[in-house]
């Protein structure tokens, strides 16, 4: 439901979730010095190459702060210099027919659909000075639903191959731009309807020549995967799924490319090159939003809304694996609602739900290094944590965010404030720290 914000390898099994823009000599490649995509270079939150500051507030270390137009929860990405994000502009101009807000009947959480046109809008920033470089309006539309008071209308991250960026309004569309903001493509996927129209979230993404989207809802799931260069479709997949709001994990196998899906009835795995289900197992739990993770040859994915589980599932099932003995750990306390875990190493940090409770698991075997402890100065947390320098950044709704050691026990290297509110996630990239506040982009680098 946000990307996150609310509801963003060795021969065995090589994540590989970009597409190569580096040359075969090149290390580290290209993607280890940028934030390509939801939850970083190799999709699990860290930066390996990072090294972004311990400490700041409103005035030190920080870089630039640059307001952002409209309202959107999606994590920015990096590539070189320059930053991307996606932004939802309420334009005020009323439709003709579209019922008032305060004409519509009592909806949970107070959800409205809108009445007016919103304009979809792509923002470039200079990764130095914060200034615009380019802005790109996708489309200009009525919602045809509302969304949570927590997700936006733009709560999926972008990603980029270096050459061009990638973006998903959901049931607006998905879109392609090089990098100096000509659109290549657009490809309209149609409307879904979210439970309680708490609206969309998954992040799109991109694999060699193509680009994968999952839209799991309450009408019409499906996994759809479109042709890179054209937008056409290469394949989609109906699933039998309930409202999720998980990204996808791509991984190699053996030779064969897989898409791993989380979500409410199984988590699936897809052969990229024909859409057919190698493998599922069941056992999450409801409205799943944290996104899975690579460990080895096996995929890690949890769920945390009324009831808690965390599973480490092999690469290598066929067939239906539900409770089987091939699950090699089973974890059933304390998992997260929103926000994904982060795998740092062999370390896997996940919170309560969306509170500040910390659990720490060996990631190969399951068995804690610390569980459940609270962490102190935090409250609510919507942003999945992010590491880099061994050092371990979690953020805040209020704007507190805790630099803590990466280590089998709980060290809080600094307590750090901003004047605003965050349910965006962080990224990182070279000595930089990105944080999306309600209304502004802050950059943070130690001066």
């Amino acid at each position: 439901m946000m990307s996150r914000g609310w509801l963003a390898c060795v021969c065995v099994a090589v994540l590989i979730p970009w597409k190569q823009s580096a040359t075969a000599n090149e290390f580290p490649p290209p993607r280890f010095q940028n934030w390509h995509q939801w939850r970083g270079p190799d999709a699990n939150g860290v930066s390996p190459t990072g090294d972004p500051p311990i400490e700041w507030d409103q005035t030190r270390n920080v870089k630039w702060k640059a307001e952002i137009p409209g309202h959107g929860k999606s994590t920015p990405i990096i590539w070189g210099n320059r930053v991307f994000l996606i932004t939802a502009v309420n334009t005020g101009k009323v439709v003709e027919g579209a019922t008032k807000p305060e004409d519509q009947p009592m909806r949970t959480f107070g959800i409205k659909f809108p009445n007016t046109l919103f304009r979809f809008v792509v923002l470039c920033l200079d990764r130095e000075t914060g200034q615009t470089l380019w802005e790109q309006p996708a489309i200009e539309e009525l919602p045809h639903e509302g969304h949570h008071g927590d997700n936006s209308h733009a709560s999926a991250s972008p990603t980029t191959d270096g050459q061009y960026l990638y973006v998903s309004f959901g049931s607006r569309g998905v879109y392609c731009f090089d990098l100096e903001g000509q659109l290549q493509w657009k490809k309209k996927i149609g409307n879904v309807d979210t439970r309680l129209s708490f609206g969309e979230a998954s992040s799109p993404v991109l694999h060699g020549d193509v680009v994968i989207l999952n839209r799991d809802n309450e009408t019409n799931s499906q996994l759809l995967v479109l042709d890179a260069k054209t937008g056409e479709t290469r394949w989609q997949a109906k699933r039998e799924e309930v409202s999720a709001w998980a990204t996808p994990l791509v991984v190699e196998r053996n030779g064969r490319t897989q898409v791993i899906t989380n979500a409410s009835r199984f988590v699936r795995s897809y052969d990229l090159a024909t859409g057919e289900v190698l493998w599922q197992c069941g056992g999450q739990v409801a409205n799943v939003t944290p996104s899975p993770v690579l460990v080895g040859d096996r995929v890690v994915c949890m769920s945390g809304y009324k009831g808690s589980v965390a599973m480490s599932l092999p690469l290598d099932a066929s067939g239906d694996i539900t409770g089987s003995e091939s699950i090699a750990w089973r974890w059933q306390r304390d998992t997260p609602y929103v926000p994904s875990p982060l795998l740092y190493g062999d370390m896997l940090y996940f919170n309560k739900l969306n509170n500040a409770v910390l659990t720490c698991l060996d990631a190969k075997t399951g068995k804690p290094l610390f569980e459940s402890v609270r962490l102190p100065s935090l409250s609510n947390i919507y942003a999945s944590p992010v590491g880099a320098s061994d050092r371990i950044y979690l953020v805040g709704r209020d704007g507190t965010a805790l630099v803590l050691k990466r280590s089998a026990t709980l060290e809080v290297l600094a307590t750090n404030k901003l004047d605003d509110s965050f349910d965006a996630s962080p990224a990182i990239a070279g000595r930089q720290l990105f944080l999306r506040g309600q209304r502004h982009l802050y950059c943070l680098e130690s001066q």
